[in-house]
């Protein structure tokens, strides 16, 4: 559906790692003024340079182009900054000793930002965080006069900033008839809604459980050609030839289908391992 316009909100990203950055700059890109906050000092130069402190296609470009243009920019904290909009965008690394997420970066995020929040004011979760988090630190927010919604990320490594700007879909969880804040982020990506970008407006809960779904599904799927490939070399098949047969079955899909050691990466392992936490918790 076509979003309304509305005035182009003020933008905060706090986290500027990988998530944090690529966002920052993507947002910026879409004509929205945005700061990226960090409390690493050196991160912050690199960025203000236009230097992403780590490799994805197109994000120094894109990096210079917001800071060139005045929409960008970058801080070492929060004060002073206007905005309007707070994405927390820190990472959700799995916990020492544990398979359970770590969610001290979320939780110091959200209370580095409770003196500076005021009423109308919309806090958007981006981390990859356990079930039941967003409705936690809903109350603290809250009490503030602020909105709460959770927006999860869909990024790729090396399509990161295609993936920003050009997403397949684009979720809001919020709470139950707040309008005001998906039409807040409607007006973040008011651009991206008008070339047709699907939209889900869920609960929490739902959107929550949707990033950590998306992977454990894409894990399942190379685990079980990986299996496949197993029986076929041991039955004299071909392993690419059957994932390519099979995977033309439209409920199936070709992709992720490529047999070879199994999957790893930043996100597939830890967050499959606190999904499996928090199932247990749930009981």
């Amino acid at each position: 559906m076509t979003a309304p316009r509305m005035t182009a909100p003020r933008i905060a990203v706090v986290g500027c790692g990988y998530l944090g950055a690529v966002h920052a700059a993507g947002v910026a890109s879409l004509g929205l003024p945005t700061v990226g906050i960090d409390v690493d000092a050196a991160k912050v130069a690199a960025l203000g340079d236009g230097r992403a402190p780590f490799y994805e296609p197109g994000l120094d470009a894109m990096l210079r182009e917001g800071l060139d243009t005045g929409a960008l920019r970058f801080a070492t904290d929060a004060a002073g900054v206007e905005a309007d909009v707070w994405f927390a965008c820190v990472g959700t690394p799995q916990r020492a000793g544990s398979d359970a997420a770590d969610l001290t970066y979320v939780d110091a995020a959200i209370a580095s930002l409770l003196p500076h929040l005021r009423e109308g004011m919309l806090v958007v979760g981006k981390s990859t965080v356990p079930v039941g988090t967003a409705e936690r630190l809903a109350s603290l927010v809250e009490a503030t006069g602020a909105r709460l919604a959770w927006n999860p990320e869909f990024l790729r490594e090396g399509l990161a900033v295609t993936d920003t700007l050009a997403p397949d879909r684009l979720v809001y969880g919020v709470r139950e008839g707040d309008e005001a804040a998906v039409a807040t982020l409607d007006a973040v990506y008011a651009s991206i809604l008008e070339r047709g970008t699907p939209r889900i407006v869920t609960d929490f809960a739902t959107a929550e459980l949707v990033k950590v779904s998306a992977n454990a599904f894409l894990a399942t799927k190379i685990s079980f050609i990986n299996a496949m490939a197993e029986v076929a070399e041991a039955s004299g098949a071909d392993v690419v030839q059957l994932a390519d047969a099979i995977g033309i079955d439209a409920r199936i899909g070709r992709r992720f289908l490529n047999a070879g050691i199994g999957f790893g990466g930043g996100c597939l392992p830890k967050d499959i391992r606190a999904f499996r936490a928090r199932s247990v918790g749930l009981g």
